[in-house]
């Protein structure tokens, strides 16, 4: 008998929206790195990123608890999963994207039953637009990256983790604006596992970790001037510098030129296509950090692989100056 929507929205509503994902064992990146590399490999959601785990979390609850709309604020991972969650629950959903925002990422949303809106050169922009959206029409809000509901999606990757391995010495991760970043350590917190350090990786142009670390609490960058689009929220959130100052977390900064090359020399290594936001983590890790090498094993949060192309990955340049286009 052919299911309904309904029936597929009533089961989506009690089952996760994210799948596990596989951990592997990463012989290349292990010697680059002069240890045990794991790497856990986001890039098999569903929707090619960790966001559906936070976001679909978020969605799912909302839907539990009656939403009739969702609005979200990007034209990137997390749009993509914010319109994904909507269709398995059979709620509406609005997703307001850059004018700049990649075609395939909006033609994804779109393919998704999503209704697209474009607005504004930045993020920043879009999400001022979507947050009056929200408020004009009694909507469900669904950020891309600051919420505890999406921080305790994320969480369950670690979860995932106490499966396979025993504790790493370090979780290594990208940084935008922050939800994987406290989603891990809100993880590592959950199963014990207090010992595992966090190093969370961001490219010089768009260092909103680094900057916050340095003076103490969250800094509003002036621009975003990197290849790594994906990582380019202008401040971290508030949540997650509370959490990463109260962990521990060591920042890393790595330049636009290394983390296309990690992507390119990922994708020989594994066979995999990742964006330059994912790139930047590959591009610590492949650049043998001096405390991997005392580790006995590390793990890399393969984050996303959904906002590139093999055309794209060919044609980009590291970025002197560069928009925000979406989170």
């Amino acid at each position: 008998m052919m299911k309904t929507e309904s029936d597929r929205s009533a089961r989506s509503q009690s089952r996760p929206l994210h799948v596990r994902t596989p951990l592997i064992r990463s012989q290349p990146l292990g010697r680059a790195a002069g240890t045990e590399v794991w790497l856990k490999l986001e890039n098999t959601q569903p929707t090619g990123s960790f966001k559906l785990r936070g976001i679909g979390r978020l969605c799912q609850r909302a839907a539990q608890a009656g939403a009739s709309l969702f609005v979200a604020s990007s034209g990137g991972n997390a749009g993509w999963a914010a319109a994904y969650a909507a269709r398995q629950l059979g709620v509406p959903a609005i997703v307001v994207v850059t004018e700049g925002a990649d075609p395939q990422m909006q033609a994804r949303i779109e393919a998704e039953g999503a209704q697209l809106i474009r607005h504004g050169r930045q993020w920043r922009d879009a999400d001022a637009f979507a947050r009056a959206l929200v408020a004009e029409r009694n909507a469900t809000y669904v950020p891309p990256f600051d919420h505890p509901d999406i921080w305790a999606g994320h969480a369950t990757l670690v979860a995932e983790l106490t499966e396979d391995i025993a504790a790493p010495d370090y979780v290594l991760a990208s940084v935008g604006g922050g939800g994987l970043l406290s989603g891990v350590i809100e993880g590592l917190r959950l199963v014990g596992w207090t010992r595992t350090r966090v190093i969370g990786v961001e490219t010089h142009g768009a260092a909103k970790l680094a900057a916050a670390l340095t003076a103490g609490h969250p800094v509003t960058l002036d621009a975003i001037t990197t290849v790594a689009k994906n990582l380019g929220a202008h401040r971290l959130a508030d949540g997650a510098f509370e959490r990463a100052a109260e962990w521990g977390v060591q920042s890393r900064l790595v330049d636009d030129a290394a983390t296309l090359a990690a992507c390119r020399r990922f994708l020989d290594d594994h066979r995999m296509l990742v964006e330059p936001a994912c790139g930047a983590v590959l591009a610590a890790a492949y650049a043998g950090l001096p405390e991997l090498a005392a580790a006995e094993r590390v793990v890399v949060v393969v984050c996303g692989g959904a906002c590139i192309t093999h055309d794209q990955l060919r044609a980009l340049q590291p970025a002197s100056q560069s928009r925000d286009d979406g989170a």
